[in-house]
């Protein structure tokens, strides 16, 4: 279907809205917000803003005077914030001050987790700090059913992944070395959760946000990317799992989001994966090897791919609109 921006403008160059109509036909279009969404947009921004500083206020307000306070002093204080967040969340519920609250309440947890490490000394492994936030936080994002929770609780559980597999490896060990490891957790972890959210957007309305989608296939895109480069970075290796790996991430992204639900945005950040790819694979044959002629060579290769990935997907776009 054409957007309404492409069948105003089709209009607009046939003649059939007069030229002195035109302004008032894009004002009765809504491509340009109201006075009344502006203000509330405003304040909405406000609100999460307020709520983000005050939930921040309380972790800069025990950091900087801990000296001063007392144990029981500091739990005393981010707890009534914690009650008081949950509180407003049941006396708001259903209406966006609720999930507000709820948001700088989960941002709380965190806080008093931290503050009960601290003053404990239990924060050996950083990685038990984020895995138990995700834990307690998991039935508060299923009661909830917002987005920004869920994706909340998939950072701190991709922090969790990162930081045991890089501290620890695990039985990888014998596979992987380094940050290596810490990469494909995340890899795997973001890959399955783009998978389930998409279905998932299927039959739940509060899914079908298209930004949450977007991070996670970043979250997914990035990591699997820099595998792939390991090879290229490495004189002393030629090929990893990781590029078998990589070329069915790009046929999957290609086939999920150019047939099954197109999305621009998805494709061009496989795009721009690949060209980085090859940029790194020709940099390591040049200009190794050779001298200032690689690298003209490879500007020119990385305009090529550049020019190219934009014909294709200005055709894309044509092709989706129509």
């Amino acid at each position: 279907m054409a957007t309404i921006r492409r069948e105003l403008v089709a209009l607009i160059e046939r003649g059939a809205i007069p030229r002195e109509q035109v302004a008032r036909a894009v004002a009765l279009s809504g491509l340009y917000p109201s006075g009344l969404a502006w203000r509330r947009f405003v304040d909405r921004l406000l609100l999460w803003l307020g709520s983000l500083a005050l939930a921040f206020g309380v972790l800069f307000l025990v950091a900087y005077n801990w000296s001063e306070m007392g144990r029981w002093l500091r739990f005393g204080l981010v707890q009534a914030a914690l009650v008081a967040a949950v509180g407003v969340y049941w006396w708001a519920e259903g209406n966006v001050v609720a999930r507000v609250a709820l948001t700088a309440a989960s941002l709380l947890l965190g806080v008093l987790l931290a503050l009960f490490g601290q003053v404990y000394q239990t924060g050996a492994d950083p990685w038990q700090l984020f895995f138990t936030w995700a834990l307690l936080l998991l039935p508060w994002t299923l009661v909830a059913r917002f987005d920004v929770l869920w994706v909340l609780w998939l950072g701190l559980l991709n922090l969790a992944v990162a930081l045991y597999f890089r501290t620890w490896g695990g039985a990888f060990d014998v596979l992987f070395v380094g940050d290596e490891i810490a990469l494909w957790g995340v890899f795997l972890l973001n890959t399955v959760a783009l998978a389930a959210w998409e279905l998932g957007a299927r039959r739940r309305r509060w899914l079908s946000a298209g930004w949450a989608t977007r991070l996670l296939a970043a979250g997914s895109g990035v990591p699997i990317t820099l595998l792939a480069m390991v090879p290229f970075l490495d004189e002393q290796v030629s090929f990893t799992p990781a590029l078998l790996a990589y070329a069915a991430w790009l046929v999957a992204l290609y086939a999920a989001y150019r047939h099954w639900r197109p999305d621009l945005f998805m494709l061009a950040g496989g795009c721009l994966s690949l060209i980085l790819v090859i940029t790194l694979f020709l940099a390591r044959h040049l200009l190794w090897h050779t001298e200032a002629g690689g690298f003209l060579l490879l500007a020119v290769v990385v305009l090529g791919l550049g020019a190219a990935a934009v014909y294709w997907l200005k055709r894309l776009h044509g092709e989706m609109s129509a």
